[in-house]
């Protein structure tokens, strides 16, 4: 029994032996290789911070038609009175190798037609070319004294109008409203012009035009001179 009993003990002290050094084996395992690394799948949220967004909303609305804002100062022609015939207008939009040159036109202004405290002139352009072309959109204009310096401001185009080629023969001609308040009314200062530079739309050559009407606006209040697009006919 006594023997029994030894190796009862033995055997007790070597099972222990061996489940601690089993214990130390898996506590050192966990210890020295850790636990791999887990993928999560997703999509990772913007950092914030203080960057503005580019504003598309701010695109500039142009007004119907073409031609340029305003008269170049360089190069010119003689004037040349306006022809009572007038071209044909359409809504289309014609080739751009139809329009008419500067160098084919000749420019002058009508007479007043003043009403309601505004002063309104034609601009008119008459085809002296031999050839049939085309005219679409605004004039550009500047007042300019007799040194050739712009007096007062571009004169802005009216908004609202609708743009139609106008189509001129030999000898037809083609005006655009230029408009502005009475000084007299509006109280504006004023300038006496000694000529007016009109450039026919989409080109750069101006026609300079004598310009016999008295003061026009060129600062304060209600100096603003106004265009319309090109119609058929003299204005008259």
């Amino acid at each position: 029994m006594a023997h029994t009993s030894q190796s009862l003990r033995r055997g007790a002290a070597l099972l222990a032996s061996t489940v601690a050094a089993l214990g130390l084996l898996t506590a050192c395992g966990n210890g020295g290789q850790g636990k791999s690394p887990e993928s999560v799948s997703g999509t990772a949220a913007p950092a914030t911070g203080n960057a503005s967004s580019a504003d598309t909303s701010g695109t500039s609305a142009v007004p119907s038609g073409t031609g340029s804002s305003s008269a170049s100062q360089t190069g010119g022609s003689a004037t040349g009175g306006g022809s009572s015939t007038g071209g044909t207008a359409t809504g289309t939009a014609a080739a751009a190798g139809t329009r008419c040159h500067t160098s084919e036109l000749t420019a002058s202004v009508g007479g007043n037609d003043p009403g309601a405290g505004q002063e309104n002139f034609p601009i008119v352009l008459t085809n002296k070319s031999g050839r049939t072309c085309t005219v679409r959109g605004y004039p550009g204009a500047a007042f300019v004294n007799a040194a050739g310096t712009q007096l007062g401001p571009d004169p802005q185009r009216e908004s609202g109008s609708t743009a139609a080629t106008v189509t001129l023969k030999p000898g037809q001609s083609a005006w655009a409203g230029l408009t502005f308040s009475n000084p007299e009314i509006s109280g504006a200062k004023t300038a006496t012009p000694a000529a007016l530079l009109v450039t026919p739309p989409d080109e750069k050559d101006s026609l300079k035009v004598a310009w016999t009407n008295g003061a026009v606006p060129v600062s304060g209040n209600a100096s603003s001179v106004r265009l319309n697009v090109f119609s058929a006919g003299t204005g008259a």
